[in-house]
């Protein structure tokens, strides 16, 4: 059986509250371990008036004490943001409180604006660094050398499984070089993903970590009683993601029967390409997606995402998708 996982952006929608978002996180990452999803990953973003996940080893934190058995872990850390030694703590004292629970997946992303990255105190040309931010990160975790002046407390020693994530060639091939597992945002970004994904498999080198290439796959997956009931759903993430573009950023709206009739040529086209890793409708309808989506990418593991305005919906959608995930 595929495993599947869930990606969380702890989403905060109009007339709610970070507080809701974050009850609501704890409450769907519950459901999903009863689902027998693998992982429940959160994701890093700044000033985004609908994430509330931008602590998000705080938040890892606060969803791995409230279950049991679900891995879970950050989908991911933008690693330009912060210095390696504070992430290896950070992620050390996880690995520490839960053990063989905890993922730490990496991006070269700021997940924020440039104005906000400034006021997280972080160079504009951090991400050049990326690849030996990455190495740091990996000596961190290793056992401390005698007489090592400076070791991460807790960290060094400690097994916390490290991700690449990416949506180019570049996150490939350093996955690939690192002989890391690597996470393709196939959800918001595409364009590269058949090249992407061959470009890792053709080079992967076996590590310490993984002795053959590992490959999750982000895939939007709205799912409902009914296909007219799901494309309705739908429309809180296509709001969203137009408000995004249009540089007006803010809380998942309620859906909109209407929204798609108002759309620009130019709107409806970037939609079209951005979210054609999308599977929305019925349980047969999602049953049939996944399977294409399966057939046609190959890939080890999914990880879905379902920005949905009511937290009861989404938790259908994700119960749905359990239900009809591909069999082997």
């Amino acid at each position: 059986m595929l495993p599947l996982s869930v990606l969380d952006l702890s989403p905060i929608v109009q007339g709610g509250t970070a507080r809701d978002a974050l009850h609501n996180t704890l409450d769907l990452a519950r459901h999903a371990e009863r689902w027998n999803y693998r992982r429940f990953w959160l994701a890093e973003h700044h000033n985004f008036p609908g994430v509330a996940s931008a602590a998000t080893s705080v938040v890892i934190g606060h969803v791995a004490g409230g279950t049991s058995t679900i891995r879970v872990g950050a989908g991911g850390i933008m690693l330009p943001n912060h210095a390696p030694l504070l992430i290896a703590e950070q992620f050390g004292t996880l690995e520490s409180l839960y053990p063989g629970r905890i993922d730490l997946a990496v991006g070269r992303a700021p997940g924020s604006d440039p104005l906000t990255q400034r006021a997280l105190r972080r160079d504009p040309s951090a991400g050049e660094s990326f690849a030996q931010d990455v190495l740091e990160l990996q000596a961190w975790f290793r056992e401390a050398a005698a007489g090592q002046a400076v070791r991460a407390v807790p960290g060094a020693g400690l097994n916390v499984p490290l991700w690449i994530l990416g949506s180019s060639l570049y996150g490939a091939q350093l996955a690939a070089a690192l002989g890391l597992p690597y996470g393709f945002a196939s959800h918001f970004a595409p364009a590269q993903l058949a090249a992407a994904t061959a470009l890792y498999r053709s080079r992967f080198a076996p590590s310490a970590q993984l002795d053959r290439a590992y490959l999750m796959l982000g895939l939007n997956v709205i799912a409902a009683e009914s296909d007219d009931e799901a494309q309705l759903l739908f429309s809180s993430l296509r709001q969203a993601f137009v408000n995004l573009r249009r540089g007006r950023p803010g809380p998942l709206p309620a859906p909109d029967p209407e929204f798609d009739r108002n759309l620009a040529p130019a709107e409806r086209a970037l939609l079209d390409q951005a979210l054609s890793c999308t599977v929305v409708g019925s349980p047969e309808t999602v049953r049939l997606g996944l399977r294409a989506f399966v057939e046609r990418t190959q890939p080890d593991e999914l990880i879905v995402t379902a920005q949905i305005f009511d937290h009861a919906a989404r938790l259908r959608s994700f119960e749905i998708t359990a239900e009809m995930r591909p069999q082997p």
